[in-house]
C-alpha cells in the first residue's frame, strides 16, 4: 500500500521545538520531491517548505525562514521538518506530499495547493501555553 505518514506532531509550549517525519512505505521515497503544507483553522492550506530528491536543494516560504528546516533520510525513506522557536500561529495541521518532479511540488508549495503525487494524512500541531 502506497503512502505517506506524518507523526509527531503535538501540544507544545512557545518557543519549544518539534521535529515531524513523514514516512514513505510501497514507494522509493528518494525518487520523490517532498513538500510540507500547514493548515490552522478557518484558513487555507498554506506551503512552507520543499526539498528536493537528494537534498541538495531546498525552498522555505518567507513566512518559515529561519525557523523551520527541512531534511530527509532517503536510506530511512522518511523526510522531516523541523520546527523551532515555535508560536501559537504555527498551530495547523502539518501534511507531507511527494512528488516526483521537485520544480513542481515547488509551484505547489509556493500556491499552497495544487496535484501532487500523493500526500500524507497530517499530524496536528498545537502551540499553546
Amino acid at each position: 500500500q502506497v503512502q505517506l505518514v506524518e507523526s509527531g506532531g503535538g501540544l507544545v509550549q512557545p518557543g519549544g521545538t518539534l521535529r515531524l517525519s513523514c514516512a514513505a512505505s510501497g514507494f522509493t521515497l528518494e525518487n520523490y520531491a517532498i513538500g510540507w503544507f500547514r493548515q490552522a483553522p478557518g484558513k487555507e492550506r498554506e506551503g512552507v517548505a520543499c526539498i528536493s530528491n537528494s537534498g541538495g536543494a531546498t525552498y522555505y516560504a518567507d513566512s518559515v525562514k529561519g525557523r523551520f528546516t527541512i531534511s530527509r533520510d532517503n536510506a530511512k525513506n522518511t523526510a522531516f521538518l523541523q520546527i523551532s522557536r515555535l508560536k501559537p500561529e504555527d498551530t495547523a495541521v502539518y501534511y507531507c506530499a511527494a512528488d516526483q518532479i521537485y520544480p513542481d511540488i515547488t509551484r505547489v508549495v509556493r500556491a499552497g495547493t495544487g496535484p501532487v503525487d500523493y500526500w500524507g494524512q497530517g499530524t496536528q500541531v498545537t502551540v499553546s501555553s
